[in-house]
This record gives C-alpha cells, structure tokens and sequence, in this order.
C-alpha cells in the first residue's frame, strides 16, 4: 500500500476573510489544500451567511487555537425587523411579519440595553452539540431539544443606520454571544421581530480586519509565488496571544520549562496565564500559568 502524503509542515495563523454561502469548515479545507498543510483547523464557526475573520491556525499553532475561541469578538450586523424566520438569519423559512411601528431613536434604545451581561438562549439552528450532533442537524430533523441559558458580555454596540425596518450595527462581544440571538430578542423588545441579513466579523481576539486576506487574494499568490508567497502571510504563534502578560526566562529556565517543569522567570506576573520568552533571543515557546509559589508551569509549548 502507498505511503499517504500527509502534506507540508506548515506552522502559523492565517486570518483568512471567508466568503458567504459556504461553511466554516467548508472554507479551512480549501485553504488547507492550497497550502497543502499537514495539519490545520479554524478558531470558531462562522454561519454560512456569515463573512470575515476566520483565523486558520497551521500545525503547532493548532494548540493555541482554543484561546482564540475564547477571545473576544466584533461584528458588523444588519437586521430585519418585522420578520421572523426559523433559523434567525435570512437563509430560514419566513414565519411571521409584524408591521415596524418603532422609529430610529427607539431601535438605538432598545439596542443600547443590550450593552452589559446579558442572558441568551442558543438557537437550535447553532453549532452547539447536544449528545454529541449539533443542533442544527437537530432542527433541519424537526427535533427541538431543551437549551441551557449562557450568560455572555456586550462590551460595546455602534449604531451606524436606521432605515424603516433595517438597522445596521457594530457590536463587540465575548466568546460565545450568538448575534442572531441578539436581534431576535431585539425584534421581541420592538414587539415585531427580527433577523440577521448580513453578518460580517471584524475582529478576533487581537487580530483587526485589516490583515483579513480572501481566498482569491491567496490563489493569486500561490499562482505568482507558490508556497513561499503564501507562506509569508501567515502571522506567527505568539501572536495568538498577543495581548496576554508576558514572562521572560533564561536560557537554563527555558530548558527546563521545555522539559515541562515549573521554573522561575526574570520578570512575570504575580498570577494567571502568561506568553512565555526566551530572553537571550526572544523566541517564543509557548504559554504557561503562574503557581502559588511564583514558579510558571507549561501548559501548551512550542516543539521545535
């Protein structure tokens, strides 16, 4: 039997800007082709309707991959009001309209009570998993099963437009706030409903849109550079956790700390997770959290 290519070693984030009318997953298997990457995976679903920053995590990068997904979001939405559909987005049946009667300054109200901890129940149309299948695959089924309420955080909502029945908004959010949610309870509060016609994400974690490259921008690299082109896109490990504390070691304790013992660090934090660095040539080797003694354990390190 053949040996299986498993494909190059590829190491790096990607914040690719992923087109609407395909999947999350849909989108990094292309990307992975392109790079003919040994291993990749994305940082958070995007809805099919959904655009934007979808950070590729390649090779040692997928072990940070969980503290994008954990990071904080920002989204630019625009709303439907007065129609209500199954899956809160506009790829869902129409089930009911409902006359607008809220003028420009009251829809800024309403959203503006958004802003703080909220409460939100996940739609059964989310990737959220229940016995081990999505809910999504649950609801295209006809089965609706019971959703825990999850508390999440909106740090900031921008209205931009106001027009009869559409609103367009900005919103910055914590990991796990569903934006259909949002202006489905947003109709509920206007008393006519409402859903999600264009999403879009500008940022995750400490990634802006700025550095988003689409799927075209990176063919045409490959076609004019190969793989060392697209190569030089890729952002490197440290920068997933680029807004964390920072510990620097030396040389002896970096050796160590890549054993994976707990050690001492030339300057630190007094407790929590840190980015961890070599000082003598700043490389980065992984992160680490802060013990009650001072000492840093590894928790996700850097091979190679």
């Amino acid at each position: 039997m053949a040996k299986r290519h498993r494909g190059r070693e590829v190491n790096g984030i990607l914040l690719l800007d992923k087109p609407a009318g395909i999947t999350s997953n849909g989108a990094l298997q292309v990307v992975k082709r392109l790079f003919s990457a040994a291993k990749a995976g994305h940082t958070g679903s995007l809805d099919p309707l959904a655009t934007g920053m979808l950070p590729i995590c390649f090779g040692e990068a997928t072990k940070f991959s969980q503290f994008l997904l954990d990071a904080d979001k920002s989204y630019r939405v625009t709303a439907k009001l007065g129609v209500v559909t199954d899956t809160g987005d506009a790829d869902g049946e129409v089930l009911r309209q409902t006359p607008v009667t809220a003028d420009a300054p009251t829809i800024t109200a309403a959203l503006m009570e958004f802003i703080g901890e909220i409460d939100q129940t996940p739609s059964m149309f989310s990737a959220i998993k229940h016995n081990g299948q999505p809910l999504y695959k649950l609801a295209r089924q006809g089965i609706e099963v019971e959703r825990k309420v999850r508390r999440v955080t909106i740090h900031r909502i921008d209205v931009l437009d106001v027009r009869a029945d559409e609103v367009d908004f900005e919103v910055a959010c914590t990991k796990g706030t569903y934006v259909r949610s949002l202006v489905e309870d947003l109709g509920e509060k206007l008393g006519c409903g409402g859903h999600v016609t264009a999403l879009r994400r500008l940022s995750a974690g400490p990634y802006p849109a700025e550095r988003m490259l689409t799927m075209d921008q990176l063919g045409e690299l490959k076609e004019q550079g190969g793989f060392e082109a697209i190569d030089e896109q890729l952002l490197p490990l440290s920068t997933a956790v680029a807004d964390w504390p920072p510990a620097e070691l030396g040389d002896n304790a970096a050796y160590y700390l890549l054993q994976g013992q707990a050690v001492m660090a030339n300057t630190r934090p007094r407790e929590g997770w840190v980015s961890l660095y070599q000082a003598s040539n700043g490389r980065f080797l992984g992160v680490g959290e802060v013990l009650e003694d001072g000492r840093i354990a590894p928790r996700r390190l850097v091979v190679g």
